[in-house]
């Protein structure tokens, strides 16, 4: 028969049993450590989602890359990040009128061309008409 009550769940009945022989004092405190570290973890989470609206809202630049929460690995290195080199063009950038043209790009084959001798023969009187 059934009282009406809800069953307890197998996690629940888990964590009583871990917890039950130890000392009510004991038991407080860590269900007071773990409301803590639950409620420490939204703090920060809520905290890095209102950091990232502000920078979008701002128009600083945000990795499009990363979603919010996450970074690179030299973003975390501050001052001791290497610092970026000036872009250096190539040789023929210097070369100016002298530089080589560029090349126009090839046709690309059609499927035809890969059949060979089994490609379908070209008509160049018209159609053929039968007496």
């Amino acid at each position: 028969m059934s009282t009406g009550m809800p069953q307890a769940s197998v996690k629940s009945q888990i964590f009583e049993s871990l917890l039950g022989f130890l000392p009510d004092w004991v038991q407080i405190t860590v269900l007071a450590l773990i409301v803590l570290a639950v409620l420490a973890s939204w703090a920060v989470r809520i905290k890095r989602k209102i950091a990232h609206r502000r920078a979008v809202r701002g128009g600083q630049p945000v990795h499009a890359a990363a979603r919010y929460g996450q970074g690179r690995g030299a973003d975390h290195l501050g001052e001791y990040a290497p610092q970026q080199a000036p872009q250096q063009g190539s040789g023929a950038d210097h070369l100016g009128a002298y530089a080589p043209q560029q090349a126009q790009p090839a046709q690309q084959p059609s499927g035809a061309d890969f059949l060979g001798a089994y490609a379908p023969q070209r008509q160049t009187d018209g159609p053929a008409s039968s007496a």
